[in-house]
């Protein structure tokens, strides 16, 4: 699951809670407890717009480690469940910053 959301992150540069919740399909505890793990390793950071907390890869990780998500990205990009979770992503209805969520 923590690999999912990174993966759809670092395509997105940014996504809401919410957003993830309704693509990865699982509770928003659940969720919010794996981001808040990648948070605590600092490989996410998060920021709080009004209601909605959103997640992004922290920019100043090392080269090589940035490399190894990169990398990662490339090699499931159109494996399922990845790319499910993209074409979910996308027909995600009052997605933030289009309309609240």
């Amino acid at each position: 699951m923590r690999l999912r959301a990174v993966v759809l992150i670092i395509q997105m540069n940014e996504l809401c809670v919410c957003e993830l919740t309704h693509t990865l399909g699982q509770a928003q505890p659940v969720i919010s407890r794996h981001l808040s793990q990648l948070k605590e390793t600092k490989i996410l950071l998060a920021r709080k717009q009004g209601q909605w907390v959103y997640y992004r890869i922290n920019d100043a990780l090392p080269k090589w480690a940035l490399d190894v998500i990169r990398a990662t990205l490339n090699g499931v990009l159109d494996l399922p469940p990845y790319q499910n979770d993209r074409q979910a992503l996308y027909t995600m209805s009052n997605r933030p910053n289009q309309a609240c969520c």
